[in-house]
């Protein structure tokens, strides 16, 4: 027994009892069909699809626009006035600050786990040498995701023999743990860090630089921090924040490198905010600052936000290139903000800045060498 609420169906299928089963069967598909609003048809079975491949493809930037409404944004930070002029006498610029000038200056230790950011290292290491008294640097023959990696400082340190009489290197082993979180290895790395920093000789009241080496602190902030008393004993530095090279700036908003004076039991290394209190304008903060695409390439399979290769094509060598130079994402992301107004304001590329003034020394006495970190020049060497 058939029973159908159409009436055209239902007569249409009594009189196909009396025809071939053929017949009968496209009589029960056209009433079927006949149900169904073509429109929604169409949806499920094109726009569903395309649905689906746009939230794969894009959801990440979706989760990231949508931030404002999940995340709240931190603590803002206090921020503490910078000042500095070449020829202000040191006395006056403690003054200034609400410190008073010391008889003598602190003892600097520059420490930094290393990758490969060799143009970086010699730029940061010159910009600081003359108020530094101890680099201590790290290196791993593995990356925070597991990846095995050369001994690039090992093998190039030659290069670095102005540093040397000052130096403290280590070496640690990776442990090559598959699938496991990179923030793992990279603090596991972190905390022997802590260790070389004692055979080094740091002391209480020494000044310990805590920043990646991209996070250059300008020699004159860190000048101010040993000369004076009475500084906080925990500081955030304001870095500006670059990308790719000092022809796009990003913003201001770089806070991770920080200046402790040490205190034995108590200071930990670490790349996380540690203080409320943040020095205004102290120096460059140089993101994916690379001389060889392959660098580009390394990095981004190699640091800790591995999980940003959302595509393979992500690695693509002309991809990169164009990237570069077009101050775009190299992950294709939204911008990491809180404020819907601060997300639509930074979308799109970074706008270029041809100005070159108030950069680390170093890179300017050294043109030749670095040109393609200046505005200008955004080609990248293949090797």
């Amino acid at each position: 027994v058939f029973i159908y609420s159409h009436p055209i169906c239902a007569e249409q299928i009594s009189n196909s009892l009396h025809g071939s089963k053929a017949v009968l069967s496209m009589s029960r598909l056209k009433c079927a069909l006949r149900g169904f609003d073509l429109k929604a048809l169409l949806f499920l079975l094109i726009g569903v699809p395309i649905i689906i491949f746009v939230i794969y493809v894009h959801g990440q930037k979706v989760t990231y626009f949508l931030r404002p409404i999940w995340e709240k944004p931190p603590k803002p930070f206090t921020v503490l006035p910078h000042y500095y002029h070449e020829n202000a006498s040191m006395a006056n610029l403690c003054k200034l600050h609400g410190w008073k000038v010391r008889e003598a200056p602190r003892r600097v230790f520059d420490a930094v786990l290393f990758s490969n950011e060799l143009d970086i290292l010699d730029i940061r290491w010159h910009e600081l040498s003359p108020y530094v008294s101890e680099f201590v640097l790290l290196e791993s023959n593995s990356t925070f995701t597991g990846l095995e990696k050369k001994l690039h400082f090992k093998e190039n340190r030659q290069k670095f023999e102005f540093a040397e009489s000052r130096l403290t290197y280590g070496m640690i082993g990776g442990r090559f743990v598959k699938g496991e979180n990179p923030f793992v290895e990279e603090s596991y790395q972190r905390v022997a860090l802590d260790q070389l920093l004692k055979i080094a000789g740091i002391t209480d009241d020494d000044l310990l630089i805590m920043s990646d080496v991209d996070e250059i602190p300008s020699g004159h902030t860190i000048n101010l921090l040993r000369w004076c008393d009475d500084t906080p004993e925990i500081l955030h530095l304001q870095l500006k924040n670059y990308l790719y090279s000092f022809q796009f700036m990003l913003d201001d908003k770089s806070w991770r490198a920080s200046v402790h004076r040490y205190r034995a039991g108590k200071t930990r290394y670490a790349h996380y905010r540690q203080t409320d209190d943040l020095l205004a304008d102290s120096g460059w903060h140089c993101s994916f600052c690379f001389r060889y695409i392959n660098d580009f390439v390394f990095k981004m399979k190699a640091y800790s936000h591995v999980d940003r290769i959302r595509f393979s094509y992500f690695l693509n060598p002309k991809r990169i290139q164009h990237v570069i130079c077009q101050g775009a994402d190299l992950f294709d992301m939204l911008p990491e903000e809180y404020t819907f107004q601060e997300i639509i304001a930074k979308l799109g590329p970074i706008p270029s800045t041809y100005s070159a003034v108030h950069l680390p020394a170093y890179l300017l006495e050294k043109v030749d060498q670095y040109r393609y970190l200046l505005p200008g020049n955004c080609m990248r060497e293949s090797g």
